[in-house]
């Protein structure tokens, strides 16, 4: 066999360019970009839009004493039939991962079931093992909670700001969920968004950043507002598609399934919010999966929390096709940006870059929840136009083809700390400062 063969030709990819490339792929990696080189086996994707397989910053793939919501197998093949091949989960799982016994099993159970690639982020409470989680490898610290939220607590102003500083002096990031709560049980989607309004996001993200930027980089997850984004800048930033997509205004006043924290805001503010795209850094689903049982209660009792991680990156290229967003906007905000963030390889067409893919058919269909692979059995999106890809392709393997998926094991990607072997090959290795 030559030294010059591939594993996997991708022929016919139109870049983002424009330019018509043959992408080569060996070991997981793009070898070559250009010319078709011999190859054990090919794709023709001239009738395909090909991008780089989605980083989802932002997802909780519950499993545990949680498993009829999500598990690590369900939640990641919703993932990969959604274009998304490497997701981050959030420590607010039940145990919280706030020592490295829990986090240590919640690595395990994800090798052991996990369709994508996949990092785990650390809790941060006040007598979370800080230190010896990063050591073991997590990626970032949080979602930390400056305002409480559906399994998650939040913290003291001192538990805050003496968090930020121990994360900073290790290097780490702290992704932070910035509200501000009323008093009060809300009966209405438009009473919550009250309750969690926009101008205590706002007043929140400022306050957090105007202490917490001093002593550590800051990431500011699903901003709900474009005030709220101004308020961030100096952090990175990151919106959802349920915020950019969704309004309380024209709902049912009481459907507990747009029930979420931060709230779904007034049509008004989310046209501002997709307005005030090319300001948002990351697009994150916050996969947040209960079941029709969960939500089927009275609103007051429904927990918070919304199915996304397989409609994310469909939504956003129906959009493309609509050509209201850009195609290489989309990439940006989907895949390289926050692998830059967390300081991990990016996927994409330039030799040296992870081989992971995702091919989309130039037409939209109709989200359906029947279609979806969320245990969860639901989605807010259901009948919206989205573009799912028809071949998804990870490490160089097709792990998914018209509907059929074909597991490998996963990559763990550890985060900067981690002392291990594991970390050597496919750990961060730089982040954004």
């Amino acid at each position: 066999m030559s030294g010059r063969r591939c594993d996997l030709l991708l022929k016919n990819v139109s870049d983002p360019t424009g330019r018509i490339v043959d992408i080569a792929i060996k070991d997981g990696i793009v070898k070559h970009a250009g010319a078709p080189l011999p190859s054990s086996g090919e794709i023709d994707c001239s009738r395909y839009i090909v991008i780089p397989g989605a980083v989802d910053m932002h997802t909780h793939m519950r499993g545990g004493i949680q498993n009829a919501k999500e598990d690590w197998k369900t939640g990641s093949m919703s993932a990969v039939a959604g274009g998304v091949t490497f997701v981050v989960d959030q420590p607010n799982t039940i145990p919280p991962l706030t020592t490295t016994g829990a986090f240590e099993a919640r690595i395990r159970e994800a090798k052991e079931q996990s369709y994508c690639n996949f990092s785990v982020n650390a809790g941060v409470s006040p007598d979370a093992d800080i230190e010896g989680l990063w050591m073991a490898g997590a990626m970032a610290f949080g979602e930390v909670f400056a305002a409480p939220s559906s399994y998650g607590e939040a913290l003291t102003e001192d538990c805050l700001f003496k968090s930020f500083q121990r994360i900073g002096t290790l290097g780490g990031l702290a992704t932070i969920h910035a509200e501000r709560v009323k008093e009060g049980r809300p009966d209405t989607l438009e009473e919550h968004s009250g309750m969690r309004s926009p101008a205590g996001e706002e007043e929140a993200v400022r306050y957090v950043k105007s202490h917490g930027l001093l002593e550590c980089r800051l990431h500011f997850c699903h901003l709900s507002t474009a005030e709220s984004l101004d308020a961030a800048s100096g952090a990175t930033t990151e919106a959802t598609p349920h915020h950019l997509f969704l309004s309380y205004d024209g709902q049912v006043p009481d459907n507990t399934f747009l029930k979420v924290n931060p709230p779904v805001r007034s049509e008004k503010q989310r046209k501002l919010l997709f307005s005030a795209w090319d300001n948002i850094d990351v697009i994150a689903s916050d996969h947040a999966p209960h079941t029709l049982r969960d939500k089927s209660v009275p609103f007051p009792d429904a927990p918070s929390g919304i199915p996304g991680v397989e409609t994310m990156v469909p939504l956003l290229m129906g959009e493309v096709l609509k050509k209201r967003l850009n195609l290489t906007s989309v990439i940006e905000k989907t895949s390289s940006t926050p692998a830059g963030i967390l300081g991990v390889p990016a996927a994409g067409f330039r030799p040296g870059m992870r081989a992971d893919f995702a091919c989309y058919l130039n037409r939209t269909v109709r989200i359906s929840a029947d279609d979806l692979h969320s245990r969860a059995g639901w989605t807010p999106f259901e009948g919206m136009d989205a573009v799912f890809p028809e071949i998804v392709i990870m490490s160089g393997n097709v792990i998914y083809r018209e509907g059929e998926f074909d597991r490998i094991p996963p990559v763990w990607f550890p985060g900067r700390g981690y002392i291990g072997q594991e970390g050597m090959k496919y750990g961060a290795t730089h982040a954004h400062p």
